[in-house]
């Protein structure tokens, strides 16, 4: 039988922690940079059912697929969620995709992640992202009119 992995082992680091584990710096780093956890959802009360729009916040660089003042996120976009490990799985509308709902559902991180692939611009180059494909807030009519499928 194998012994636990220790600080010292080779293993990467989201492969032996769990995401409560993970110090900040770790955690940050499991964001892929896609932007999709940034794009206007729709939940329909009824159903449940979310759907993604390409809609994005105002805060989203879409070039970069990064947020633009993410310390000051929640003072400009009071509704943006601070995910946490203990609410990661009750987000449903997390994309299939995003390195924190595999890991809090025990599967791997895809080959295109940053992490993975050592390269941050694989996420773009691997089509997992916003870049190109998602539209400013300031730019968008009525939601219903933006829902896309590609996020999921």
């Amino acid at each position: 039988m194998s012994s636990p992995p220790t600080e010292n082992s080779k293993e990467p680091f989201w492969q032996v922690k769990s995401l409560a584990e993970m110090n900040k710096a770790e955690w940050e780093s499991l964001c892929d940079g896609c932007g999709k956890c940034c794009l206007h959802k729709l939940q329909y009360d009824d159903t449940g059912e979310v759907h993604y729009t390409n809609v994005a916040c105002r805060l989203l660089d879409l070039g970069s697929c990064h947020c633009s003042n993410y310390p000051e996120r929640q003072r400009h976009v009071p509704d943006c969620v601070a995910l946490r490990a203990d609410k990661v799985l009750e987000l449903n509308w997390l994309p299939s995709t995003c390195a924190y709902r595999l890991l809090a559902n025990g599967l791997p991180l895809a080959w295109w992640h940053p992490l993975v692939s050592g390269d941050p611009e694989s996420v773009h180059a691997a089509g997992q992202s916003v870049r190109g494909r998602a539209i400013p807030e300031k730019k968008a009519d009525i939601l219903d009119h933006h829902i896309v499928t590609w996020p999921a």
